[in-house]
């Protein structure tokens, strides 16, 4: 154990010796029988768990309503279900382990009555999907919305008491700080432990209230982190709180973020943000050879070929031709001026101003679409947020309407701004990963983006004669990068036709064969083979 560690890590001061001492008592047995179970048993598959509070969709073969189980609020549902689905055709034993959300899974099944919910659900059991119950889980209409701290404590009680030991998996894969307390389990009982850092947010919660909502804390609390060193448990139980997230990190015995320059970011210290708990945690992993970055990948069905929001479809080879008529109807639906040659600039994240740089654009807004009011810019801004009212302020104050918009996000209407925009603005001051970045070339847009985390790992600044990049990235955060940026997408727009359609060809090509949900799951699947030191799938 390094003095950095001693320092910085007030659960190592007392748990490390348990890992040394304890840990061989308390878990020599299960890894025993394990161990022996494997030896006796060398063809059969290992099980593995995968613990995750939302996903968009499962396999057809792993229960009868894996179609019908949808609960998504960010890059976690989708990577989650990717995940899953190549685990399940490369023939892996896998498991999902994910919270009852009723009311959400109802929505999806059409003229399904509670009777034969209640019956499917039954069924579930008898397969690879375990839903954790709970009355918190029951009635909510969005994965993250009040009780976030209860609900996650009501889910782990799930897995902890009921699920894993069902299951007896070899694996199991956590997802950010509401799975937290899994991987000390995972520890406790000499199971490999994997965990994914989606994002930095973490909760603290004290020992007695862990007891309180069901989960017998004391059975492994010397596998988590605590704010302040923990002497004993009695001690600890009240009134030394334990990080979520930073337990989770410090009891896996892997750690993956989802990208590799966020991960080094946070354990450099270039967000202030991040706290000190999780940046030394993760820099112990890193440091220890168990921490990877893994990118996530846009929901396959991010397709311009087949999506059916969008007015037209398209591929490589009809670019401009299919580009052009979802335009017009962008424009349309926004309000724009009807215009086929004005440049369109697309928003399609949160109007977030503490993350995605809402306030970079609202700086330079009017100015930039004066200094291109020849060619006739135009910006659609589709996005939710605290910071959209600001918008429709500039948009009326300036008399801005037909060349700006500023409309509420709608699934179907944000894909049309994909396909029907030139080129989208993606100015964030931090990004763990990002989607948009990856969509938007998918359907020949190019991205003007800061440079940081996620969205370095995945775009690259165009060459001067076009023939390598797929967006503009700008590296000073403020106003003048992202006008910047901008500035660059113009002068791609001012370039031939035929340049044009043949450089949006070329990252059309690239970008659906490197972000796609193939690449991120043979990235997880190594992963796990590494860890378990044997195949997953056939």
């Amino acid at each position: 154990m390094s003095k950095k560690k001693a320092t910085t890590n007030g659960a190592a001061q007392a748990a490390e010796p348990a890992k040394e001492l304890g840990a061989a008592a308390s878990s020599s047995s299960s890894q025993e029988k394990q161990e022996s179970a494997k030896a006796s048993a060398p063809s059969r598959k290992p099980t593995i768990l995968v613990v995750t509070p939302e996903i968009t969709y499962l396999p057809d073969g792993m229960g009868n309503m894996a179609q019908r189980l949808s609960a998504k609020a960010g890059g976690m549902a989708d990577v989650s279900a990717s995940l899953v689905s190549a685990l399940y055709d490369q023939g892996a034993d896998v498991h999902v382990a994910l919270p009852n959300y009723r009311r959400m899974f109802n929505e999806g099944v059409k003229n399904v009555h509670d009777r034969e919910y209640e019956r499917v659900r039954e069924n579930l059991g008898k397969d690879r999907i375990h839903l954790a119950e709970d009355r918190v889980f029951y009635h909510r209409d969005q994965v993250y919305a009040g009780e976030n701290l209860h609900m996650a404590l009501a889910f782990m009680r799930e897995v902890i008491n009921h699920i894993i030991p069902k299951v007896k998996p070899d694996l199991i894969h956590c997802n950010d700080w509401m799975t937290g307390l899994i991987p000390a389990v995972a520890k406790r009982n000499g199971i490999p432990c994997l965990i994914t850092v989606h994002n930095i947010h973490t909760e603290k919660v004290s020992m007695a209230e862990v007891e309180d909502r069901g989960i017998d804390v004391a059975e492994f609390w010397n596998y988590l982190y605590f704010e302040n060193p923990p002497y004993s448990y009695e001690q600890s139980r009240e009134a030394n709180a334990t990080d979520l997230l930073a337990s989770g990190i410090f009891a896996a015995d892997h750690v993956n973020s989802v990208s590799s320059t966020f991960l080094h970011e946070v354990v450099e210290g270039t967000h202030s943000f991040v706290p000190d708990a999780i940046r030394n945690e993760l820099s112990n992993k890193l440091h220890a050879g168990c921490a990877t970055g893994i990118l996530n990948a846009p929901d396959v069905s991010y397709d311009p070929t087949t999506d059916p929001a969008l007015e037209s479809h398209y591929d490589d080879t009809k670019v401009m031709e299919g580009k052009a008529i979802n335009k017009r109807k962008l424009q349309e639906r926004c309000g724009l001026n009807i215009d086929p040659d004005a440049p369109i600039l697309f928003w399609p994240s949160r109007l977030d101003p503490m993350q995605k740089g809402c306030q970079l654009l609202a700086d330079i807004l009017y100015q930039t679409i004066e200094d291109y009011s020849d060619i006739g810019l135009q910006v659609a801004i589709i996005a939710n947020g605290s910071f959209q009212q600001h918008f429709r302020s500039i948009l009326d104050m300036h008399n801005l309407h037909g060349r700006v918009a500023v409309c509420d996000f709608d699934e179907g209407f944000s894909r049309l701004g994909y396909a029907g925009a030139d080129f989208m603005l993606m100015p964030s001051r931090y990004e763990p990963c990002g989607l948009p970045q990856m969509v938007s070339p998918k359907y020949g847009t190019l991205s003007v983006v800061h440079d940081t985390g996620g969205i370095h790992d995945t775009v690259e600044h165009m060459h001067h004669d076009c023939s390598m990049g797929n967006g503009f990235r700008f590296q000073h955060y403020g106003p003048q990068g992202l006008r910047w940026g901008i500035d660059e997408a113009m002068g791609f727009y001012h370039r031939p036709k035929s340049e044009k359609e043949a450089t949006l060809s070329r990252i059309m090509r690239e970008s659906a064969e490197r972000f796609n949900h193939n690449t991120t799951a043979s990235a997880y699947i190594d992963l796990y083979e590494k860890m378990l030191g044997q195949k997953v799938g056939k």
